[in-house]
C-alpha cells in the first residue's frame, strides 16, 4: 500500500551543498590542485555556471572545503574530551588514540588543513588563510591544555605536541598500518610526563 499522493518526496540537496560535498571528497582524496572544475561539476551533477554562481572561483571553493574540514577536525577533537572537561590529559589522549587509529588505515590522506597549506604556498590564498587560522587555533588550544596539565613550560609542550600531531598526519600517509602514527598517543603521554612540574 502506498502513502497519500500529496506527500512530497524528501528535498534534494541544494547545488552548493552537492558541489561542496563532492569537492570535499575529491580534494581530500586526490589533492585540491589535482582536481579540475570539470570533474567537480560532472560528479556533482551541476553545470560550470552553477558552480561559479555558488563559489566565485576554485580558490573560494577550496577555502570552503578547508572550512568544512576544519569544522570536522574540531568536532573530533572536542568530541574526544566529552566527559573529561576537567582532565585535558585524558582528553588529548582520547583524541590522539583516535588519530592513531585513523592514520593507520588504508586511504588515509592526512590533515586537509596541512595538505592545503602545502599545496598553496601563496600567503594570500583563501584556502591557505583558512588552514593557517585552524593551525594557529590548535597551537593556542594545546598551550592552554598544557598549562592546565601543569607543564613547566606550556608553550614548549604545546609545540612538541603540535609537531607530534603533524608528524602523525604526514607519516600516516606513508606507512599506513603498523606505522609510527599508531604510537602517537603513547609518545604524547611520554612527552607530557617529561614536561610536568616536579
Amino acid at each position: 500500500m502506498t502513502g497519500p499522493a500529496n506527500v512530497a518526496s524528501p528535498p534534494q540537496p541544494r547545488a552548493a551543498e552537492r558541489i561542496l560535498k563532492t569537492a570535499r571528497e575529491l580534494f581530500y582524496k586526490e589533492g585540491i590542485r589535482a582536481v579540475g572544475v570539470d570533474t567537480i561539476v560532472s560528479e556533482a551533477g551541476v553545470t560550470k555556471p552553477t558552480l561559479y554562481r555558488c563559489f566565485n572561483s576554485k580558490d573560494e571553493l577550496a577555502a570552503a572545503y578547508v572550512r568544512v574540514y576544519d569544522a570536522e577536525f574540531w568536532a573530533r577533537f572536542e568530541g574526544a574530551g566529552a566527559g573529561f572537561e576537567d582532565d585535558p590529559r585524558t582528553h588529548l589522549r582520547n583524541y590522539l588514540t583516535g588519530l592513531g587509529e585513523r592514520a593507520t588505515l588504508a586511504g588515509y590522506r592526512g590533515c586537509g588543513l596541512s595538505n592545503a597549506a602545502v599545496e598553496y604556498p601563496e600567503e594570500d590564498n583563501p584556502a591557505r588563510l583558512v588552514a593557517e587560522g585552524g593551525k594557529v587555533l590548535l597551537r593556542e588550544r594545546l598551550e592552554g591544555m598544557a598549562e592546565r596539565m601543569g607543564a613547566r613550560n606550556p608553550g614548549l609542550l604545546a609545540d612538541g605536541l603540535l609537531l607530534l600531531i603533524e608528524g602523525a598526519f604526514v607519516s600516516g600517509q606513508i606507512f599506513h598500518e603498523g606505522g609510527p602514527a599508531g604510537s602517537v598517543a603513547v609518545i604524547a603521554d611520554m612527552l607530557i610526563e617529561a614536561s610536568l612540574k616536579d
